[in-house]
């Protein structure tokens, strides 16, 4: 059985981990200082010898040279260390390449280090392109159609659509000479296909903007029939848009839809523009279930304010009351994407963090969020005074039911703005005491809401002329807030109507410095003004308003009157002349203008603007009286009796309308006419 058993040697000749300690003596570095032949050396002039240069092939040396195979003997130097490439104990070092590091032959024979090349001098100077080659004249051209589009879009950018359609047609036809050329000598794929789409996309963009719908379409239709061109597809999108402008809603609709195939579903706020579009096409067709679905489909998938309240509109046609009460949550639940007031409020005194948070409060972004905020607070007003008075039995309950959901969204401020819109409503019903009770609920509320509230009361009782209730509600509006210009505006119409007009120019000259562009302090200042005969000062403060309103026909007139009562006639003439063409039927400016003609003695144009005032207003006894007054001065009495047989009829109980007709008989030479009138004339006064 032990004969199957074989014991492993106790020598391994091949064992992996023989010699692992031994190592060349050479290498000893403990011991050199104690090596005698090694510090003698040091000390002599041996040891500062300069190291040997490599000698040139072919000269004679004194030792053999050391190859990668040479023999087992390792080689020494003269201080008894190993040799650069020496073969040591059978394994030979590798030679160092020099070659790539820039040590060359010609360097050993004292030539300068140059591994760079630089001693051979600069380059030869390029050679001069030929400008007048098939391909020179092609870039030329080609850099001359980039420049004509790039200022085509300039013009169109400063608003010379003009300029900017004629420059785009030069393009086009530069382009065209382009690609021939191309064709005549280069082979067809080599067309510049970039550029043949933009200058078509730029040509069919200027059409649009010039209102020359039909170019820009079959522009459009040329990218888009070139399958050669990627993403012609997309551009349906600017052909529906042009469909859309001219009306026809049907080829709008088919082409978005077209243009929402072509579009992959990653470009998801491209898709729900258009699909807006598509709501908005089906609503002015009037098919309100389809839009409703487009509408549905983008508050599902990328809720928007836009998209929400036009949602409203469509329930509110249909006259699906729950549907509308949905659609407004939906609209209320839409976030607004913006960073809270409290961002923009210092936290400390650090003067750096200050420093910041004013240069960021009324930067660009903070705007933008301003107009977004402000964007949905008017789409959410809008649709609560649509649907309040829709969606319950009565427009009261409608709003409450708004004002509750409005407090459980994001914008609880908004809540306090309904309900005054609620009170206004009262007042457009002429529900003057349900509208006191609903403003009078704001009294301790915070002083926004409170002044706000005050303001309209007091506006309320001015109106009825209950003076003091006005005054006391014009001072709560002002101690609520200061800083409000309407409340200083009543409260200086308060005063303007107990007479003191001093101290109502201070209260409107404070509602102006409080916000400059409040357009009735500056109204009623000049009236104060005009009021204390300070006619300069007043003038001043209609011609601002001028500047701000342009087309007001009181103010208009208040800077007439003021001109002829400073007895400067051309001037009122002027701007009456003004006045009229923005109200070209008022009587009384008309005849205001045949008084002033007539006091500067020119009659005939007296007599046309009086004419057109009675044709207008035939009842006017002043301009009556004029016109038969003018009638009998220029011999024509037969034309004065229409007049006043008029003025008669109007005032039957004046006896000079009748003795008026019967001196025109007389003068006009009917006898029989003027005793039948004397007749009926004593008959009146017997009765």
């Amino acid at each position: 059985m032990m004969k199957n058993v074989h014991l492993a040697p106790e020598v391994d000749e091949d064992d992996l981990y023989s010699g692992y300690n031994d190592y060349n003596p050479t290498f000893d570095t403990e011991d050199l200082e104690n090596d005698p032949a090694f510090q003698r050396v040091v000390k002599t002039s041996h040891g500062r010898r300069p190291p040997l240069t490599a000698r040139v092939p072919g000269t004679s040396i004194s030792r053999p040279l050391a190859t990668g195979y040479g023999s087992k003997a390792a080689l020494s130097s003269s201080m008894g260390r190993p040799l650069t490439a020496a073969v040591q104990d059978g394994v030979a070092r590798p030679m160092t390449a020099v070659q790539a590091a820039g040590y060359t032959k010609a360097a050993s024979r004292g030539s300068a280090f140059d591994p760079l090349g630089q001693a051979r001098g600069p380059a030869p100077p390029l050679e001069m392109k030929n400008e007048d080659s098939p391909e020179g004249k092609i870039k030329q051209l080609e850099k001359k159609v980039n420049e004509l589009v790039e200022e085509s879009c300039i013009a169109h950018s400063c608003g010379d659509l003009k300029l900017a359609l004629e420059k785009a047609k030069d393009a086009g036809r530069k382009e065209r000479a382009l690609v021939r050329q191309r064709e005549q000598t280069m082979s067809p794929a080599n067309i510049n296909l970039d550029l043949t789409y933009t200058v078509l996309f730029n040509l069919a963009s200027q059409y649009s903007a010039n209102e020359m719908y039909a170019e820009a379409l079959n522009t459009y239709q040329v990218i888009v029939k070139n399958k050669m061109f990627v993403n012609g597809g997309m551009l349906k999108v600017n052909m529906a848009n042009i469909y859309l402008k001219q009306r026809n809603y049907s080829k709008a609709i088919k082409f978005y839809r077209m243009a929402l195939d072509q579009i992959p579903s990653v470009h998801k706020e491209m898709r729900i523009k258009i699909m807006q579009n598509i709501g908005v096409a089906f609503v002015k067709t009037g098919q309100y279930t389809d839009a409703i679905s487009s509408f549905e489909h983008i508050m599902s998938t990328l809720p928007n304010l836009k998209a929400g309240f036009n949602l409203i509109l469509c329930y509110f046609a249909t006259g699906d009351r729950e549907q509308m009460k949905k659609a407004f949550q939906k609209l209320i639940s839409v976030p607004l994407e913006i960073d809270d007031d409290d961002k923009y409020i210092s936290p400390g005194d650090d003067p750096q963090t200050n420093l910041l948070i004013e240069a960021i409060k009324n930067d660009s972004l903070r705007q933008m969020e301003r107009e977004r905020k402000s964007t949905a607070e008017r789409y959410i007003m809008t649709a609560a005074k649509l649907i309040a008075p829709a969606i319950e039995t009565s427009f009261a309950v409608g709003y409450d039911w708004c004002v509750e959901i409005v407090k459980a969204s994001q914008y609880v401020e908004l809540a306090n703005d309904l309900e005054i819109n609620k009170a206004i409503t009262y007042l457009r019903q002429k529900d003057f005491n349900q509208a006191v009770e609903t403003l009078k609920m704001f009294e301790k509320k915070e002083s926004r809401v409170k002044s706000a509230a005050a303001t309209n009361l007091s506006f309320l009782y001015f109106l009825e002329n209950e003076f003091k209730q006005a005054n006391n509600y014009a001072d709560l509006a002002v101690n609520a807030d200061r800083y409000n210009p309407s409340a200083l505006t009543n409260k200086g119409n308060t005063v303007f109507a107990n007479g003191d007009y001093e101290k109502a120019a201070e209260f409107y000259k404070e509602a102006l410095r409080n916000d400059s562009s409040c357009t009735e302090a500056l109204y009623n200042i000049g009236l104060t003004y005009k009021k204390l005969n300070r006619l300069d000062e007043a003038l001043d403060s209609f011609l601002k308003l001028h500047a701000i309103l342009r087309n007001s026909a009181q103010v208009l007139f208040q800077i007439a009157n003021i001109y002829e009562l400073m007895e400067d006639p051309n001037q009122a003439i002027e701007w009456l002349m003004q006045l009229i063409s923005v109200v070209p039927t008022d009587s009384q400016v008309l005849a205001k203008l045949g008084e002033l003609y007539d006091n500067e003695g020119d009659k005939s144009q007296a007599f046309q603007y009086y004419y057109e005032s009675y044709r207008y207003f035939p009842s006017n006894i002043e301009v009556i009286e004029w016109l038969g007054a003018y009638y009998i001065d220029t011999q024509f009495c037969e034309k004065a009796i229409h007049y006043f047989e008029r003025a008669a009829l109007i005032q039957p109980t004046q006896v000079k309308w009748q003795l008026m007709v019967a001196s025109c008989y007389r003068r006009s030479g009917k006898s029989l006419c003027s005793s039948c009138s004397d007749f009926w004339l004593f008959c009146s006064f017997c009765l």
